[in-house]
């Protein structure tokens, strides 16, 4: 080396100096903050991927949370139907012991219908108090609310779940493909004829024996019958010079059967000739699906749509279609990542007050308070258990669904959006996270470079000072 002015090897070694310098620092950056991307340019293709994973964990971290809340809200609901069902409980045990007409007196039936009252009064309290975050959730505000129902067609609805688009609403067409029908039995003739006959009449509800004199007319008949239908689940009418006795309901479940136990009374129309006739359920499709139907109820369960529909008995038992909207309300809840109607999913809880407890064929549980037509002053006994087995079945179905959305759809999405979770996770970190061992040898590695890069540059710079034994 015999010029000065330029050191060529001193530049090579502090470039390499520098070089070993910054990969020293960058391992110690990544050894002090526990990441492999601190900055765009450590990684930029992993960057990108590693801030997509972000975003997808702390959606993943909401919609659990969002799961978690709902499943809050609905134990909140189910914890008031649990205690409206206790109450129920008690209605069954005031009514039926006030039946026992001759074994209480009137006193006792009046602290009965006082404890009745009690209770109704109790059931509206709990559907108006049971809230969350002061929404009330057994008041029907999380009902869905429905426009277009004919009246004439529809008696009552009932929507469990609906996927209603934003600004939007779900148009539902019935359409009766199939009439409904009773157990229908004929018998001709406008008097029983000479002689004494007995007849075992029988429904879904039970068993009558009837005993008629000689030449009983028809009239008479009927008055018999109608007058134990609450106990056979039978009744009778007179068209022309016949007797049509018809079970009380509509449905396959449905029966009537008059048969003679003694003398003769022939009657025309039972099944395969016999002396016995069962009910048809209506055949309903619900845009366009075959609903599972139950005399005049039809049924629907589909991911979009669920729901239960009591047709009238004039659109039930003919053929015709109509339809209705809804426009939304229900309880949503958004159990997926990425916020879409695919993630939405929602339940419907209606009033469980004493007027919406029960049905509009058979009465509503307000009807028992004192001075209604079903309190225990009006002796109409029957009517008030169907009522309240009517408002018990409401009320456990309700608790049966509020169950399943909570099992069926909270738990098992709250499962797989966990294992999602972590899979996310050990995908981001091991994008963006450091490799401790890996980072810690190249550290080792860049400690020892820097050292011996330093000492081959104070080597570089002291080389030109040879030429000074040229001078000499």
């Amino acid at each position: 080396m015999s010029r000065i002015n330029t050191n060529i090897p001193s530049m090579v070694a502090a470039r390499i100096l520098n070089g070993q310098n910054a990969a020293l620092n960058i391992s110690l950056l990544r050894l002090s903050t526990g990441l492999r991307i601190n900055s765009g340019k450590d990684d930029p293709a992993g960057l990108i991927a590693s801030e997509n994973l972000r975003a997808e964990k702390v959606a993943l971290g909401a919609a659990l949370t969002n799961i978690s809340r709902a499943d809050n809200v609905l134990a909140v609901a189910e914890g008031g139907l649990v205690e409206i069902n206790n109450l129920l409980t008690e209605l069954e045990d005031l009514v039926d012991r006030s039946a026992n007409e001759a074994g209480i007196s009137v006193k006792e039936r009046s602290a009965n219908q006082l404890q009745i009252d009690s209770i109704l009064g109790s059931i509206n309290r709990i559907a108006n108090s049971t809230e969350f975050q002061g929404r009330k959730l057994l008041s029907g505000e999380f009902a869905y609310n429905l426009s277009g129902v004919a009246s004439g067609d529809i008696a009552s609805v009932s929507v469990n779940s609906a996927k209603v688009p934003n600004n939007s609403s779900r148009n539902v067409v019935v359409e009766v493909v199939q009439s409904a029908q009773t157990g229908l039995l004929t018998f001709t003739g406008s008097s029983t004829g000479a002689g004494n006959i007995t007849v075992e009449v029988a429904g879904v509800l039970g068993t009558e024996v009837l005993s008629f004199g000689s030449m009983t007319t028809i009239a008479n008949i009927v008055t018999a019958v109608n007058g134990s239908k609450d106990i056979t689940g039978v009744s009778a009418y007179t068209a022309g010079n016949t007797v049509l006795f018809s079970s009380t309901d509509y449905g396959s479940k449905e029966f009537v059967s008059v048969r003679a136990l003694d003398g003769s009374f022939t009657v025309t129309g039972g099944d395969a000739g016999s002396t016995k006739d069962f009910g048809r359920d209506a055949g309903v499709r619900i845009n366009g699906t075959s609903a599972t139907t139950e005399g005049l109820t039809a049924t629907m369960r589909s991911g979009s749509l669920s729901l239960d529909i009591d047709l009238t008995t004039t659109f039930g038992t003919t053929l015709g279609t109509t339809a209705f909207d809804v426009l939304g309300g229900g309880a949503d809840f958004m159990i997926s990542p990425r916020i879409s109607q695919a993630g939405l999913e929602s339940i419907g809880i209606d009033s469980v007050s004493t007027g919406s407890l029960g049905s509009t064929g058979v009465g509503f549980l307000a009807s028992l308070a004192s001075g209604q037509t079903n309190s225990l002053n009006t002796q109409n006994f029957a009517t008030a258990q169907r009522i309240l087995r009517e408002a018990q079945d409401k009320v456990s179905f309700m608790r049966g669904r509020i169950g399943a959305f909570q099992k069926n759809t909270l738990q098992t999405t709250a499962n797989a959006l966990a294992i999602t979770l972590e899979n996310t996770t050990a995908a981001e970190s091991n994008i963006r996270d450091t490799d401790f061992a890996f980072e810690t040898s190249r550290l080792t590695r860049s400690q020892i470079l820097v050292q011996s890069a330093t000492i081959v540059l104070r080597l570089a710079n002291a080389q030109p000072q040879n030429v000074l034994a040229l001078l000499g």
